[in-house]
């Protein structure tokens, strides 16, 4: 039981920043989600939207945020 204790606290820390740098980055307007190269196609009806390169840009600095954690791990 401790373990899943520990779980969902580390769950709930990580949901609490990801909408902390959500709320950051909405105040700042950075252009998140609308970078160039993110794909919108707008039809009569409908609207697609696939943003790759703000996808692309996130796994980047997520990347190296995880490397420099797991670096100062050792």
């Amino acid at each position: 039981m401790a373990d899943l204790g520990k779980l969902l606290l580390v769950l709930g820390g990580v949901i609490f920043l990801i909408g902390a740098v959500l709320l950051i980055a909405g105040k700042l307007h950075l252009p998140l989600g609308r970078l160039p190269g993110d794909i919108v196609y707008r039809g009569k009806n409908s609207v697609f939207y696939f943003p790759i390169v703000t996808c692309i840009v996130i796994s980047v600095v997520l990347s190296l945020i995880f490397w420099l954690l797991g670096r100062g791990h050792r």
